[in-house]
């Protein structure tokens, strides 16, 4: 058998597998409500999202003043993009992020404080 049909076989072989294996792990993914987040981006919303939140005392006023609730904030720690210029990865115990995102038709920047146990948001502004 020569090389070019034994890569032809190789590579229908190696595109089944992709595709079942695309398959099942979109199925198990539904199912469990569970995706995968590989990026730093996708890494640190998860990672906020997962503790407990709270909220310092100027960020719940801006979030009343831009008459936004939790399921604006859920989305926004979802949907966000984490700005990493801007934020302080490096700070101990607690590292800052700055995360931007566009909701009601205005862009928000929020700046979360993510420590070990909990995540506080310090600050929201609009622009």
């Amino acid at each position: 058998m020569d090389f070019l049909k034994r890569l032809g076989f190789y590579l229908v072989g190696m595109s089944i597998g992709i595709v079942f294996l695309t398959m099942f792990l979109k199925k198990k993914s539904d199912e469990t409500g569970v995706y995968f987040c590989y990026l730093p981006n996708c890494r640190t919303l998860k990672d906020i999202r997962s503790k407990s939140m709270y909220y310092s005392d100027e960020a719940l006023q801006k979030l009343k003043e831009y008459q936004l609730d939790s399921t604006d904030v859920t989305y926004i720690l979802t949907e966000g993009d984490v700005d990493f210029s801007k934020s302080d990865t490096e700070s101990v115990p607690c590292k800052t992020y700055v995360i931007e995102a566009e909701r009601k038709q205005s862009n928000y920047i929020f700046t979360v404080q993510n420590c070990r146990e909990r995540a506080t948001i310090q600050n929201v502004a609009a622009q």
